[in-house]
């Protein structure tokens, strides 16, 4: 059977016509009695947007503000008890939810506030890699956890959808000790699908009406896309996002080729019925993406020379570079990979190419976007 997914084209983020886009995106997938379905009476809703760092409620970097808006607006004529949260990976997820003007919506719909700081241990029999979690409780104690990603790039992962979006269930600065512990894409992958597992993902909005482009998730520009995709299916729903934007087969990027290997969910066009917009009509041709290094030397420590040779890496932008410290404050490695140093009587990051795990925290979490994806030139001749 195939996994039905919601595709609504809207223009503009305002929040009675995405109210109304995503009215119509459930009226698509079953109407009231599949709402019913997902959200039955006394159910505590967990609403999780993309909320990467302190930013602008303008900023494509983030969940936008009125689409959170639209979303509530639907979901409160099914439960009184919406919470919604993140926990970004660095700076107080308060201060990020209240500059990206989520935390206002909220209180106008009484919608609280969690800061995922509360955490729980949980086990996961089942799994693909990672048996034992410490996630955010709110998150476990939920009973429809519906996530709200931001279409975007991301620099490890190449994109940033439905299924990474729940990384923010991982409470503060653990997320950079997972990417210690899970230090390539492949494995990595196989932890966001557990998470998933863990906290229950049961629905996803993603917004899509402008997403980013090029040096993702933080850095990047701002891409219209007129997109609002809705479904019960996660990797569903991610894969008619990189049809979007260009990948014709959603196995080049690792969460989707694991989904696909593992039989996690549906990630193939074959396998997935698209309701209302076709995806012909919305997608783009000029999107500018993350090249991958389809890590052909697998998971071996032992071929880091080589890897520093191919693998796209942190580069530096001098010209920005504010010598905040804040890449080697978060590089998750022991010993750092970065070494401050003073270059042009400016003190500024120097990385340790044979060491560095290509995680991309530092350019993810960078205040003034100094760090971009670079290529090697061996990289760029064999990808």
């Amino acid at each position: 059977m195939k996994d039905r997914v919601a595709l609504l084209k809207c223009e503009e983020y305002d929040p009675i016509a995405i109210e109304k886009k995503i009215r119509e995106g459930f009226e698509l997938l079953g109407g009231e009695s599949y709402i019913r379905r997902l959200i039955s009476p006394d159910s505590k809703v967990l609403l999780k947007p993309n909320l990467l760092s302190v930013e602008d409620k303008y900023s494509p970097v983030v969940t936008n503000y009125l689409f959170f808006e639209g979303v509530i607006r639907v979901l409160k004529d099914y439960s009184d008890k919406i919470v919604f949260g993140d926990s970004p990976g660095f700076g107080s997820a308060e201060r990020a939810a209240q500059k990206a003007g989520l935390l206002d919506v909220a209180n106008k719909y009484g919608v609280k506030f969690d800061d995922f700081t509360d955490k729980v241990n949980m086990t996961l029999k089942d799994s693909l890699l990672v048996k034992n979690w410490e996630v955010a409780k709110v998150a476990v104690e939920s009973d429809v956890l519906i996530s709200l990603p931001k279409l975007k790039t991301h620099g490890m992962m190449y994109f940033t959808g439905a299924v990474k979006n729940q990384f923010g269930c991982v409470p503060g600065t653990q997320k950079a000790l997972w990417h210690t512990r899970m230090n390539n894409s492949n494995n990595f992958a196989r932890m966001l699908l557990d998470l998933n597992k863990v906290v229950e993902t049961k629905f996803a909005i993603m917004d899509g009406i402008v997403a980013m482009e090029g040096n993702g998730p933080k850095s990047g520009t701002a891409k219209k896309m007129n997109a609002v995709i809705m479904g019960e299916s996660i990797t569903a729903v991610d894969s008619i996002a990189l049809r979007l934007i260009g990948y014709d087969d959603p196995r080049e990027i690792p969460q989707y080729k694991i989904a696909f290997e593992t039989d996690w969910g549906k990630v193939l066009p074959e396998d997935i019925e698209v309701a209302g917009m076709s995806v012909d009509d919305l997608k783009v041709s000029d999107f500018k993406k993350i090249r991958s290094t389809n890590e052909i030397f697998g998971d071996s420590r032992g071929m880091a020379f080589i890897k520093s040779l191919i693998a796209p890496y942190p580069k530096l932008i001098h010209e920005k570079c504010i010598s905040c410290e804040r890449c080697a404050q978060v590089c998750p490695e022991k010993p750092k990979v970065i070494t401050m140093t003073d270059k042009g009587g400016k003190l500024v990051p120097v990385f340790d190419r044979k060491t560095c795990i290509r995680c991309f925290c530092c350019q993810e979490l960078c205040p003034v976007g100094a760090l971009e994806i670079g290529e090697t030139f061996l990289g760029k001749i064999l990808y």
